[in-house]
């Protein structure tokens, strides 16, 4: 499956999951403070993103897991521990914006259309790559 294609469904389940219009979703569109996603708004693009692409997401694996730590979060603040647990758990995700100003309160702010859309080619690639077959991306 080619860049664009898994870009064409993963716009599909966003339009449908927040209601949005096909135009807001480009790659560059952030989850909530481009397309007004709310929390309980992730576990339904979760879903409809195993839906569309047949397979399953583990918790924790798109979006983080609550990291609210004393080991990776003082003051609000995600710590370099945090931060590279953070990137070894998503690395899907850019998070050299973040890392300049890691407030815990801002990391639903990193999730991008395009994030989206390299997680789903790594897990494509990730069972193609498992069922010996040629990679799709």
């Amino acid at each position: 499956m080619t860049q664009d294609e898994i870009f064409g469904k993963v716009r599909t389940v966003l339009v449908d999951a927040l209601g949005v219009d096909e135009e807001e979703v480009t790659m560059g569109a952030r989850l909530t403070t481009d397309l007004h996603a709310e929390s309980i708004d992730f576990l339904d693009i979760v879903f409809r993103i195993e839906k569309a692409f047949g397979f399953k997401i583990g918790q924790g694996e798109l979006f983080p897991d609550n990291i609210n730590d004393p080991k990776y979060v003082q003051d609000g603040v995600v710590n370099a521990a945090g931060l590279a647990l953070l990137r070894e758990r998503m690395p899907h995700v850019d998070f050299s914006e973040f890392a300049k100003n890691p407030k815990l309160e801002k990391v639903s702010e990193i999730f991008t259309v395009a994030s989206l859309v390299s997680f789903v080619a790594a897990k494509l690639n990730a069972h193609t790559a498992s069922s010996g077959a040629a990679k799709p991306v």
